[in-house]
């Protein structure tokens, strides 16, 4: 299970994603930002910054 908190990226932005692929999450991340932060064009670096901030987690038992 991978996981991205937004805050980590923009200060102050509660939204977070979980999903099993961290492709998935990528691309939930990216329409995130493009709906709610204004994001017209996802560069590269923001795609590694994206990435960078992917967490693993421990599915809850």
């Amino acid at each position: 299970m991978k996981q991205f908190h937004c805050g980590s990226l923009v200060p102050g932005c509660e939204w977070h994603t979980r999903a099993d692929e961290e492709a998935e999450v990528m691309r939930r991340a990216v329409e995130h930002m493009r709906e709610t932060h204004g994001e017209t064009t996802i560069r590269e670096t923001m795609v590694e910054a994206i990435r960078s901030r992917i967490e693993k987690v421990r599915d809850a038992a």
